[in-house]
């Protein structure tokens, strides 16, 4: 290596670690959120959780990395790597993604391969990650190219980067989960990286609601085949959904209930009693 080039290494590294510096509050895993009626202790934690960039997919008519045909409102998501991608109609590795508010979420299972990079499992740390191992966990490369100039400013194929996205969205998880109208900052949970009780949604996308009952307000979907946490359960509404009909209704997050009549199975514990 050339002095000119050791210089320009160090300069990019110091401007990444400016950046890691300045984002130190977005880089760390979010705790999980209180709940002032539900006071029972949870088994499930959602795991690691930063805030990224997302911008929206598209493509229908498409076929993903996985070999699922993009249909029209379609609710799914995409990672810059293949270490995160759930074989076609299942939701072994599933996302939340939330908007930087709170007030929208979609529960998601990642099946295609992006943006920008195909070997970046950015939420690993740097002795596990795949490539890009000086970058902090949780920072994509390709929001380093775009905000700092790393890697010259361009992604593994040596593409000029465009924006600092993390994660695509299909239309219907971009649209209809969180209704955004224009890419956005939001905050990501791999929830493959927590532990505790899962459930497999097999009907959907299905709504979150804010309580146990149709009558709560929305609070965003879970896509069908996604696995989605559940803290404990509650009783209320008897809802008749593909799985029979029950009164239960599973907190998936603090202010987030789904209906167990979409729920097609659960694993990775004993589901408490709120």
């Amino acid at each position: 290596m050339t002095l000119s080039q050791r210089r320009a290494r160090t300069t990019a590294l110091t401007s990444i670690l400016a950046l890691a510096l300045a984002l130190l509050p977005t880089l760390t895993p979010a705790p999980a959120a209180a709940t002032a009626v539900d006071s029972a202790a949870s088994a499930a934690t959602p795991g690691l959780t930063y805030r990224v960039y997302a911008t929206r997919i598209g493509l229908v008519g498409g076929v993903t990395a996985n070999g699922h045909t993009i249909v029209s409102r379609d609710h799914f998501v995409a990672l810059p790597s293949f270490r995160g991608l759930s074989p076609r109609n299942t939701g072994d590795y599933t996302v939340r993604v939330c908007t930087t508010t709170g007030s929208r979420c979609e529960y998601a299972p990642v099946w295609d391969v992006g943006p920008w990079n195909t070997r970046n499992d950015y939420w690993n740390p740097s002795d596990v990650r795949e490539e890009w191992k000086d970058l902090p966990q949780g920072l994509p490369q390709a929001q380093a190219a775009y905000q700092s100039g790393y890697n010259g400013g361009r992604d593994q194929f040596g593409r000029t980067v465009l924006s600092p996205a993390g994660i695509d969205l299909a239309d219907g998880t971009f649209w209809d989960g969180l209704q955004l109208t224009t890419n956005a900052w939001v905050d990501v949970a791999y929830l493959w990286t927590g532990s505790g009780p899962r459930g497999v949604v097999g009907g959907g996308p299905l709504n979150i609601r804010a309580g146990a009952g149709t009558g709560y307000a929305v609070r965003g979907l879970a896509a069908r085949h996604a696995n989605v946490p559940i803290e404990c359960y509650v009783t209320g509404q008897s809802v008749a959904g593909p799985y029979g009909t029950s009164n239960r209704w599973n907190r998936v997050a603090s202010g987030q209930y789904v209906s167990h009549a979409y729920v097609s199975a659960v694993y990775g514990g004993t589901v408490p009693l709120c």
